[in-house]
């Protein structure tokens, strides 16, 4: 099988069938430089590009137009895309990897496309794999990358996740193509940095394999989200801006679910913006104190046993002293 016909069997798996106009977030970086040749050879005429510039370091204008420059010649629409407001303050990669999907996905509207893809990679899974390892992560976390997301409506794809950091390196050189290598991969003050000096330096520790682990992860919280989704339906119970769930047989991870869930649920119905939530925060000590017959308030929900259920519903405001 050919590069082109494996990148575009992996699209269209992901995808979850052939995709008309294939959108793709490229950096400069080697790895989306051969998301883009890969694309370019199998999707001729039916690709668009977009470059996120964050404007984070001096000179990322200057990838964005390495970029147009590469697509220019090989007659590919692009465009650059640049936050409305600078990313500053804390957790700065985390803001500029929300801002980048939230760009894409209002370029995917105008620019038609079906779906966009991004040149995540299997060494990329592998050190989200330990990094989540690492930090105690569930199966939801533990699964890692997923093949397909949807944001604002829109399908990312992540085709190359079978793919070696080497195997497109050495496709961006056969073609000749120039890429960037971005100094912030290097910084040791990322996580992700260290955990990648790690799956280099230590030998026993096998990308692929760890990219499996994360596949097989994935396909099983497939099955946990599916089997969630029914029990949202067949246990539990809505009422305004409350819910009402039947746990009595459950095990603890479909509880945990469902918990969310019905937090997040309230918190809408009620338009709770603060306290902040997180999806996890707190999680773990709520199932507790439910478990054992308590109640307890998190995140401006109150949740409470009444027999073989758990009620949640909008906490009353505190009183003022």
């Amino acid at each position: 099988m050919s590069d082109a016909d494996r990148f575009l069997a992996a699209v269209e798996k992901a995808a979850g069938g052939p995709v008309g106009t294939l959108g793709l977030a490229v950096s400069g970086g080697a790895d989306s430089m051969a998301l883009l040749l890969l694309a370019h050879a199998a999707l001729p005429g039916r690709i668009r590009v977009a470059t996120v510039d964050h404007r984070l370091r001096d000179g990322s204008e200057q990838d964005a137009a390495l970029v147009a420059a590469t697509c220019a010649k090989l007659g590919v629409p692009h465009a650059t895309l640049t936050p409305e407001t600078p990313i500053v303050g804390a957790s700065i990669q985390a803001q500029a990897r929300e801002a980048r999907y939230m760009l894409l996905a209002g370029w995917a509207g105008s620019a038609g496309v079906n779906a966009v893809a991004t040149a995540h990679q299997a060494d990329d899974q592998a050190e989200t794999f330990l990094m989540r390892a690492s930090r105690g992560s569930g199966l939801a976390g533990l699964a890692g990358i997923r093949a397909r997301t949807e944001i604002n409506g829109v399908a990312i794809v992540r085709p190359l996740l079978d793919w070696r950091r080497a195997e497109l390196r050495a496709i961006v050189r056969r073609a000749g193509a120039d890429f960037v290598d971005d100094p912030a991969n290097a910084d040791p003050r990322h996580d992700r940095t260290r955990f990648r000096q790690l799956l280099g330096r230590e030998e026993w520790l096998d990308a692929p394999n760890l990219a499996a682990s994360a596949r097989h992860l994935a396909e099983a919280d497939d099955d946990v989200r599916a089997m969630t989704d029914w029990l949202w339906r067949e246990r539990v119970e809505t009422e305004g801006e409350e819910c009402r769930i039947a746990v009595a047989g459950l095990p603890r991870e479909l509880r945990r679910r469902l918990v969310r869930r019905a937090i997040g649920y309230v918190r809408q119905g009620a338009a709770i913006a603060a306290p902040a939530w997180s999806d996890a925060a707190g999680i773990e000590p709520l199932l507790d104190a439910l478990a054992a017959g308590r109640g307890a308030t998190r995140a401006g929900v109150q949740a409470v046993v009444r027999g073989a259920e758990w009620r949640f519903r909008p906490a009353p405001p505190r009183r003022a002293d």
